[in-house]
């Protein structure tokens, strides 16, 4: 382990903790120390490998908090378990970088960050679908580079989303925030695409619709589809909120691309494998027409070759939850996970988290992914 690349908060705790990247904020530190931890955390900026966490584990680590760029598999699992490790959080509310039967065989319980980065990311998602439909990308690049010579009929004409048809794709938590922003805002009706029906949002949406009407404003709809072809070919704009999985890796593939409109718009703020990134470089070279807006990749941080070129894809590098409130949050509640596990507290039994921000948090671990496949949640607290 190099030292000079680590900070140690609290060197006299008793649980050794590392962190494989500096956090934001203070308030998780103070988690952490007030459940008696030694915190070690790593200053690089730069992914570090298996190796490189494992030389850090060393021979003693009660935990650790990882990031959703490292492979944590069996590998990790087993020097974490060797170094007497029971408890692991990852920073981030997906975790398809987790192998959680690994983990799950280790006897390590692996936590993750739910709650926190919903309106977070679904406002990027808003964000995404307006720099697209309305060219924003490339009117800025026109106006620095000097171009604009004054105002034009026909100057990046883009898209109106009122009265527009929206696809969802994952009508979880996120996509069902998004699709009501987008309803509420500018008036789209919606159809989504998903293994469970969300009559939540069903019924949101219908009553929404009752009140545009009584405001003499156009009814919107809500229906969910019956295959994922079906919201391709219906929907103006799509956007992607669903986990990644075997199921859902190119989940759009150039065929399903060949099933939406010439001039529709894609956005992607869940997982980039999720897209066959080639392929939509491809389709959005032969249709200038078609739009996309990405905030995550296939083999981030790269993008395949010649997709930033194309004027008509939006990229940004993965912030869909980078706002302060979010990502301190994404912070409290993974120490909220390991503090919880080495004291052996319950596992929270509610959905909401927020009063984990609060100022009185419960004393309680506030999410395990892999607790039901553990066959009893072990004692952590250490004698």
């Amino acid at each position: 382990m190099d030292n000079t690349s680590w900070t140690v908060v609290n060197p006299d705790g008793r649980y050794r903790v590392i962190v494989t990247k500096s956090l934001p904020g203070s308030r998780w530190l103070d988690i952490l120390t007030a459940a008696n931890c030694r915190i070690e955390v790593c200053r690089k900026k730069s992914v570090l490998d298996i190796a490189s966490i494992r030389a850090a584990m060393g021979d003693r680590c009660d935990a650790a908090i990882g990031q959703l760029t490292e492979p944590w598999g069996q590998p990790l699992f087993d020097a974490l378990n060797a170094a007497g490790g029971t408890a692991y959080s990852n920073y981030a509310v997906g975790y398809n970088n987790v192998d959680l039967e690994a983990a799950t065989r280790a006897g390590i319980p692996v936590g993750n960050t739910p709650g926190v980065l919903t309106e977070t990311t679904a406002e990027m998602a808003v964000a995404l679908t307006f720099a697209v439909a309305r060219r924003i990308g490339e009117a800025e690049r026109f106006m620095r580079a000097g171009r604009y010579d004054g105002w034009l009929p026909d100057l990046f004409l883009g898209h109106l989303m009122e009265g527009k048809t929206l696809g969802i794709i994952g009508a979880g938590r996120i996509g069902a925030a998004y699709a009501r922003m987008m309803v509420q805002g500018h008036g789209v009706s919606v159809i989504y695409y998903d293994l469970h029906a969300n009559p939540g949002l069903e019924n949101f949406i219908a009553r929404y619709s009752q009140f545009r009407i009584s405001q003499t404003l156009p009814p919107v709809t809500c229906r969910r589809a019956d295959t994922l072809e079906t919201l391709l070919e219906a929907s103006d704009l799509v956007s992607i909120h669903t986990v990644l999985d075997d199921s859902t890796h190119h989940l759009i593939d150039a065929r399903k691309l060949a099933c939406m409109q010439p001039d529709a718009i894609l956005i992607n703020t869940s997982r980039g494998p999720v897209i066959d990134e080639a392929a939509l470089a491809e389709h959005c070279r032969r249709h200038p027409d078609f739009g996309a807006g990405l905030d995550v990749f296939e083999h981030e941080p790269a993008m395949v070759p010649g997709l930033a070129e194309l004027e008509n894809i939006v990229v940004v590098p993965h912030i869909a939850s980078a706002t302060r409130w979010t990502r301190e949050g994404m912070a409290i509640l993974a120490a909220s996970n390991i503090a919880g596990l080495l004291r052996g507290d319950p596992l929270w039994e509610a959905s909401d988290i927020l009063p984990f921000l609060g100022d009185n948090p419960p004393r309680a671990i506030p999410s395990i992914v892999n607790a039901k496949e553990l066959r009893r949640m072990p004692e952590y607290k250490k004698e």
